[in-house]
């Protein structure tokens, strides 16, 4: 499928490398202290009235949320399989999340927060979006699923105090108006033992022309507009970050679509999609 004769390269490349409100970070590491002021602003109003337009597609397996459908697997399994890890499989069980509460940051419609739920985990998702939330609310009800939603931004839970064993921040750093301010308060968001995962969009020129270009501009695979080439996150930075904040990061690995195959796989190759898993630690004090 090609770009239409409406739309050629130089509109393209015009289009998504237009200036943004954000900072431009070519010249600044993205999580420069001097760079960056604090804030505790994170929700983009643009980005949300962006979702809601489309929070009625959510659950859609052909729609706009078709590439979140075929990545779902692979984001789940690797959790599972990075919460798990070290125990033996007939340990695991159907429910390896049982006992264990999670909080799903930027849940959409609940495409993770369900699964999560099913995995046993007691599940919290959070959207600046209400249209999203009432979207999430009535399909987890006709599953039968016990989640609870709440239209909150993350500065509300953050203040809360609210800490949780396992906390999701799945392709939603590349939406937030604040980076620097919205890993500050997942982390603490996270209980000392507890796990925080990320997956996001390095930036990278092969992200910008295969996540930009290819995913929004020729294959049509999400709608254009889905992302800000300005808002992509180096790993490099944000393990950085996560250190600074007290996390230590336990994996890092890449994420690349196989068109052949027609499914998402892990890589090495962190250059385009890459996720991250990092724990607190546990401070012990000497008597």
């Amino acid at each position: 499928m090609g770009v239409s004769s409406s739309c050629g390269w130089g509109t393209i490349i015009d289009t998504v490398l237009a200036p943004s409100t954000q900072p431009d970070h070519n010249q600044v590491p993205i999580f420069s202290h001097q760079a960056e002021r604090p804030s505790d602003q994170t929700v983009d109003a643009d980005e949300v009235a962006h979702f809601e337009l489309l929070s009625q597609r959510w659950w859609e397996p052909n729609g706009p949320m078709a590439a979140l459908f075929k990545l779902n697997p692979t984001r789940i399994a690797y959790i599972r399989d990075q919460i798990t890890a070290g125990n033996t499989p007939n340990s695991v069980g159907s429910r390896p999340f049982k006992g264990l509460t999670l909080l799903d940051v930027g849940c959409g419609g609940g495409l993770l927060s369900e699964p999560m739920a099913r995995l046993g985990a007691t599940v919290t998702g959070i959207d600046a979006a209400k249209l999203n939330i009432e979207v999430a609310a009535e399909h987890a009800r006709r599953m039968a699923l016990n989640v609870d939603y709440r239209c909150q931004s993350l500065e509300e839970v953050a203040a809360s105090s609210a800490q949780y064993d396992i906390v999701l921040a799945m392709e939603v750093l590349e939406h937030v108006a604040d980076r620097t301010a919205f890993i500050r308060m997942i982390s603490s968001c996270v209980t000392p033992g507890g796990a925080l995962f990320f997956s996001t969009l390095n930036r990278t020129l092969k992200a910008f022309a295969v996540a930009i270009v290819g995913a929004e501009y020729i294959l049509n695979w999400i709608p254009r507009g889905t992302h800000d080439w300005h808002k992509f996150t180096r790993p490099s930075l944000l393990v950085e970050s996560l250190i600074d904040n007290g996390m230590d990061t336990v994996d890092l690995t890449g994420v690349r679509y196989l068109p052949i195959r027609d499914r998402w796989l892990l890589t090495r190759d962190l250059s385009v999609n890459y996720m991250i898993h990092a724990r607190k630690p546990i401070i012990t004090t000497k008597d």
